[in-house]
């Protein structure tokens, strides 16, 4: 009646409306090389057991390489009736070596067996997001030398605060993308344990051997490596039901696509007449239909209007998770297109970002005919005083008047004369000029992790290393 591997207790077809309803093969079909992977595995470890002997673990293994590679040449032609990615390839091991292909699915159930494939995917997708962000972290670290003798001001508010190298902005993003790197690590961490085995929700009375799986498929916990202890999921009933990794994964692709977003706003404003501190290549501009003039940084405004596709991934299965009973519920099916989503456009975003970074160009006259605008040695003038045993906050206070009566004179802290300073207080001395103006403020910049010249390049340095070995 049915060629549905589910349907031999029914006795009516699945009404048309219910399979274009309940199919997901139009999204999990990129799935199609984990599941071979995993079902590949699965087969060598039946014949381990004695549930395949080795002839017919051969033939399954053999054939869906062979289906695989149909697919991958976009030979295999999807039907909604086989409902997904798995039934699918199923289908065509039977329609190829009869009774041998289906005792493939000995021991497993769908649920244990596409979490397995999420989980492989979702392996190999965040191990290239690693790569593309450490590829990021090399554009800024390379743009650090070219930059060295830059200086920026830094921003709180937007509004002008203290100089810091340019090259101390670049590692900035460095810190930032560290982090994410740190969570793919530890996150991956929790996607590395085998779900396999754990068939629909309470295991099965057949003798398996799921850690041999594991092995086989690089389930190893904290690494892919081999030679590990390989990490098999201990409850068969949690086993079913377990997102938590994609929606960790989803997570922190979710703050990946904030950081970039953070990058792109930045550099739109740099970009800008008003700021004038930057200019983005042309290959990653486009122009105004109606405007000959103008260069519009539209591939970093959609950097940024894409993380919130990303963010709204977050939500998506985080919502679809919340009420969900143990063990498997259909729900779990429209997990994937969260992943897919938030990965593809983080992808995206991160395949453009070191190109934009290598080959942006700083004004560099534009920006120093400005650097000393706004008061950026404000606050080492102020610790010029606390050196000289000020208390800080009258420090604040005796800076702060020097500021108004400069504002009102349209002049800087450097044109005010040493009288004019000594009358703010009696501690100022003929010194205190090494610790006005932008040069100087620089050059004293000491302490661990700030923007001062020694410092940043000690960090360039660290940097240029770490991302060496």
């Amino acid at each position: 009646m049915s060629v549905k591997p589910w349907g031999g207790a029914f006795d009516a077809q699945t009404d048309p409306r219910v399979e274009k309803f309940t199919e997901s093969i139009s999204f999990d079909s990129r799935l199609a090389a984990v599941d071979i992977r995993g079902s590949q595995a699965h087969a060598r470890m039946l014949a381990s057991v004695g549930l395949l002997t080795s002839d017919e673990s051969r033939q399954i293994i053999e054939t869906l390489a062979e289906i695989g590679g149909e697919i991958a040449r976009g030979e295999m032609v999807w039907k909604t009736e086989l409902e997904d990615i798995h039934m699918h390839i199923e289908s065509a091991l039977i329609a190829r070596i009869g009774d041998v292909g289906r005792k493939l699915h000995t021991a497993r159930s769908r649920n244990d067996q596409v979490s397995t494939d999420l989980k492989l995917y979702v392996r190999d997708s965040l191990t290239t997001i690693d790569g593309l962000l450490r590829e990021l972290q090399r554009a800024f670290v390379d743009r650090c030398a070219s930059d060295a003798d830059v200086v920026l001001p830094g921003f709180t508010h937007l509004q002008r605060a203290q100089p810091v190298m340019a090259a101390h902005y670049w590692l900035a993003y460095c810190e930032k993308f560290q982090r994410d790197r740190e969570r793919i690590a530890d996150c991956l961490k929790r996607v590395n344990v085998l779900p396999l085995g754990a068939a629909a929700l309470a295991g099965t009375s057949l003798p398996i051997d799921r850690h041999e799986t594991a092995r086989l498929l690089g389930f190893t916990g904290s690494s892919t490596s081999l030679s590990l202890e390989p990490a098999v999921a201990a409850n068969s009933l949690d086993v079913s039901s377990d997102r938590d990794f994609l929606a960790e994964s989803i997570f922190d692709l979710s703050l990946i696509a904030v950081h970039l977003s953070g990058w792109a706003e930045e550099w739109i404003l740099w970009c800008t007449t008003e700021f004038g501190f930057l200019k983005l290549p042309d290959a990653y501009t486009t122009g105004s239909s109606i405007m000959p003039q103008k260069r519009n940084p539209d591939v970093l405004e959609l950097i940024r209007g894409k993380s919130a596709r990303v963010i709204a991934d977050v939500t998506q299965i985080l919502t679809l998770l919340k009420g969900l009973p143990l063990a498997y519920n259909r729900d779990l099916q429209e997990d994937k297109l969260a992943f897919f989503d938030a990965i593809d456009t983080v992808q995206a975003c991160l395949e453009l970002a070191p190109s934009i970074v290598r080959y942006a160009m700083l004004k560099v006259e534009t920006i120093n005919a400005r650097l000393e605008e706004g008061f950026l040695d404000a606050t080492t003038l102020m610790e010029y005083l606390i050196g000289r045993g000020v208390p800080m906050r009258t420090g604040h206070e005796v800076v702060g008047k020097l500021v108004r009566l400069c504002e009102s004179r349209q002049c800087k802290l450097a044109d005010l004369s040493l009288a004019e300073l000594q009358t703010a207080h009696e501690k100022i001395e003929a010194g205190v000029s090494d610790f006005i103006g932008v040069k100087n403020v620089v050059a004293r910049l000491a302490s661990f992790g700030s923007g001062g010249r020694i410092p940043v390049l000690q960090q360039v340095a660290a940097w240029t290393q770490r991302l060496t070995e």
